[in-house]
């Protein structure tokens, strides 16, 4: 989790974000980046920010040559509960499931963290498995 202090400028605390996120990419050394929408209905404020601090996330994986997908907060909901409109709680226990934890995880922005990476492993096993029939259909036309 990488926090920055909320009192400093918004420059410093965008620097924090970069340097902390570059380190943790060298130490872990990912395969991608899954990132989600952004959607806000009325706090243009907020939406800003969290539009800065994504544009230093997507930076420093862009400069790693990690790639980068998105999902949106009701593509995140349907996968791990089967319902677009499932409240934050809701998920937070799929995730506690599916990762077999006894706690919920916490703070809050962990638990999307991982819920973003579930939909992530999921997906791309679907996508890999669509893909593999695409291509065994391709062989047995050519045949």
């Amino acid at each position: 989790l990488i926090t920055t202090v909320p009192r400093q400028e918004v420059a410093q605390r965008l620097k924090v974000i970069f340097e902390e996120l570059s380190e943790i990419i060298k130490k872990e050394k990912p395969d991608v980046c899954a990132l989600e929408t952004l959607f806000f209905r009325t706090n243009v404020t907020t939406a800003f920010s969290v539009g800065q601090a994504r544009g230093v996330i997507q930076l420093a994986c862009t400069l790693n040559n990690i790639p980068i997908t998105e999902y949106n907060p009701t593509e995140v909901k349907l996968t791990l509960t089967g319902y677009g409109r499932a409240e934050k709680g809701q998920i937070q226990r799929m995730v506690s499931q599916i990762l077999k934890l006894k706690k919920t995880l916490t703070p809050d922005d962990v638990a999307d963290a991982a819920a973003l990476a579930i939909t992530h492993c999921f997906s791309y096993k679907m996508k890999k498995a669509s893909s593999g029939k695409r291509q065994a259909e391709s062989v047995k036309r050519e045949a």
